[in-house]
């Protein structure tokens, strides 16, 4: 093992946390929440639902299934559109003066 492997595992993240206020945790938290209920709902209706009787009341809780694949590709264009803002704004801040001869 290189000696740069063996100096990342000594590595303390405590001192990343340690920076961390009670509203970045609390903040934190809820997306981690939010994550896990969003990947619950979504594994149900994907998984679980085409496995269900039709006429069964679990049905009324969920859209359509076509839906499980149009929001996921809305949400992916939004990102992508968002990374790429994203990365506009920072070379257009970034970018260097021309030189005048």
């Amino acid at each position: 093992m290189s000696v740069y492997l063996r100096s990342l595992r000594k590595i303390d993240y405590n001192h990343l946390l340690s920076g961390a206020t009670g509203v970045d945790q609390a903040v934190g938290m809820s997306l981690v929440v939010f994550s896990l209920l969003l990947f619950t709902y979504y594994s149900v209706w994907v998984i679980i639902l085409p496995f269900v009787d039709s006429h069964h009341v679990l049905h009324k809780y969920f859209l359509p299934r076509e839906y499980s694949v149009i929001l996921p590709g809305i949400a992916a264009v939004i990102l992508l559109l968002c990374v790429g803002a994203f990365t506009a704004v920072i070379m257009w801040k970034n970018r260097k003066p021309k030189k005048v001869d």
